[in-house]
């Protein structure tokens, strides 16, 4: 009698696969190159071949099938994200382009900053109000949703934010717009107080914004993978990896995406922890060279530091501020968007920049020698 465990981890150039037998310790393993316009295709041919090395199928497969990726900090830091929207209170439709007006570095004349993941264009505002202490001064009017779920019917868009003033505080107003823009819209919508209920407009609504625009990456490839499983006749579910190690479901993980920004990186971190002890080294530096991002952490008392606040896409690699303030509990690490796979380019003053546009899987780096073209 044997016990096969599961484990995938999709990454921006690679996917690899890991099949376990725990009664045994035997370990199976595959790499493939990951198919970016369809993630299910790379992890197909992976876990197909990982099954056939060990002679077993997926029937024997009894236990959930753990999966980490990458999908979605990949989809931020290169801005491949989906067409979402993002619905806020009347008079704070900027906030986004705002931010919170923090000079990363006070002495750089061309500072730069990451596009917003929702466009201006794609920001509308509703007429409500909730005051600090959660008193609802003016609720939305059905009227007001019937038109604005038209605008946002008329723009395509794929997915739906909502983050209203002060929903930390009561979630009312923020509640009824997000349901009511759901019974009339067929694309996913979340808000604020369901992704980070917390004080702070700009890291709560960037979180919910990103969201929203990794949505439409994760959802559709969740679902072809659950049906997959199903049709192959796999006899376990799917446990999505958090970036703080923990596990979700598929479900869970589709509503949240953001919680998964660090999922690949997650797994790694608890790999190093795993190490750490059968080491006996209480403090041990690990470092990931990915084909799309380079990812470290420190381990200290065989554990990671855990941080509630994540900084995602940062324009210079370095530098605080720079990015996304994602406010979600994550693995401290350092994260930066320059892998073996990532392009370089010359900047307005001439000089080189190493990323965040990579080649991915798909021609891949030059030493693929598979020809295509790269942005």
């Amino acid at each position: 009698m044997t016990d096969w465990r599961l484990a995938v981890d999709i990454g921006g150039t690679f996917t690899d696969v890991v099949l376990l037998d725990a009664d045994t310790g035997r370990v199976v393993v595959e790499k493939t190159l990951t198919t970016p316009s369809a993630p299910l295709g790379g992890v197909r041919a992976g876990v197909t071949s990982a099954l056939s090395k060990a002679g077993i199928t997926p029937a024997d497969i009894t236990r959930p099938i753990v999966h980490a990726t990458t999908l979605i900090t990949n989809a931020l830091i290169e801005g491949k994200t989906g067409r979402a929207a993002l619905v806020t209170t009347s008079g704070f439709g900027d906030t986004l382009e705002i931010r919170n007006e923090h000079r990363y570095d006070m002495y750089d004349l061309q500072i730069e900053f990451p596009a917003p993941p929702i466009p201006r264009e794609l920001v509308f505002e509703i007429d409500e109000r909730t005051t600090a202490t959660g008193e609802v001064c003016t609720a939305p009017s059905e009227a007001e949703l019937d038109a604005l779920a038209a605008r946002l019917a008329a723009d395509r868009v794929e997915a739906v934010a909502v983050c209203l003033l002060n929903s930390y505080a009561n979630a009312a107003n923020e509640r009824a717009v997000a349901e009511g823009l759901a019974k009339r819209l067929s694309v996913p919508v979340c808000a604020s107080h369901e992704v980070t209920p917390q004080i702070r407009e700009y890291p709560r609504m960037v979180t919910t914004a990103c969201n929203a625009a990794t949505m439409p990456v994760i959802g559709p490839y969740l679902a072809e993978l659950q049906s997959w499983l199903t049709a192959e006749g796999f006899g376990a579910s799917v446990l999505m990896m958090l970036s703080n190690g923990g596990v979700v479901s598929a479900d869970d993980a589709r509503r949240v995406p953001i919680r998964l920004v660090e999922s690949g990186p997650a797994a790694g971190a608890l790999a190093g922890v795993w190490y750490a002890r059968r080491l006996g080294e209480e403090r041990l530096f690990c470092f990931d060279m990915g084909g799309t991002t380079a990812k470290s952490c420190l381990i200290e008392d065989y554990r990671p530091e855990l941080t509630n606040a994540f900084e995602v896409a940062r324009v210079y690699r370095f530098k605080k501020g720079s990015g996304y303030p994602c406010s979600i509990p994550s693995v401290d690490l350092v994260e930066i968007g320059a892998g073996g796979g990532s392009l370089a380019r010359v900047d307005e003053l001439g000089l080189l920049k190493v990323g965040p546009d990579s080649a991915g899987a798909d021609p891949g780096p030059v030493g693929y020698a598979r020809g295509g073209t790269v942005p």
